[in-house]
């Protein structure tokens, strides 16, 4: 079974529960962040069914984040050998599990407000600083990267505390991959099933 940390689930249910229109595409980075998560907090609240959430998540997921690419990273070293199909079922069974692993324990977070903090450049990456209350007091503290990908915003990378969305999946799905000797098949049934269970 996948288990993934509850605040990083939490920090990108924030991003992904929102709304990505031509506006958003043309403001400036922060700005972009800023829409995402205020709209998040209010859309994906608990009483949301999850089977609402899961499917809001997934949409939002390949409209905002740079999916390609992030599956490319987390394939790794598994990518150059898997067919064509392989790839495009693994970005389809990726996609899925994180939305349906998020959906399932993010509500915590909903309505908490959500405040962006600050900008930098660090590469060819623009990296977004933001906070969420915890509901325990202090705060979560969330880092988006985006990329630009033909004038529009992606977030290609999400850390909470330091940790990284990319870094923390690839070693979950090069785990999946050991566990399943190394067969894509057997791994890409496994990551379906991933997130069906407690």
């Amino acid at each position: 079974m996948i288990r993934r940390s509850l605040p990083f689930a939490a920090a990108a249910f924030v991003v992904v529960a929102s709304v990505t229109t031509a506006a958003m595409a043309e403001q400036d980075p922060r700005a972009f962040v800023d829409q995402l998560g205020r709209q998040a907090i209010q859309v994906m609240g608990p009483n949301v069914p999850m089977e609402q959430r899961a499917a809001r998540f997934a949409q939002l997921y390949r409209a905002d984040f740079a999916d390609q690419q992030i599956g490319q990273f987390v394939m790794g070293q598994y990518g150059r050998t898997a067919s064509p199909e392989q790839r495009q079922q693994f970005q389809q069974a990726f996609s899925q599990s994180i939305s349906e692993a998020y959906a399932r324990r993010l509500s915590e977070y909903a309505g908490e407000p959500f405040q962006v903090t600050g900008t930098r450049q660090q590469g060819g990456e623009t990296v977004v600083s933001s906070r969420v209350p915890r509901p325990n007091g202090g705060y979560l503290e969330i880092e988006w990267s985006l990329i630009d990908e033909g004038g529009q915003p992606k977030i290609s990378d999400v850390k909470i505390d330091g940790l990284s969305m990319r870094v923390q999946e690839r070693d979950l799905f090069g785990n999946l991959m050991q566990q399943s000797g190394g067969r894509m098949d057997i791994a890409l049934v496994a990551l379906r099933k991933a997130n069906t269970k407690d």
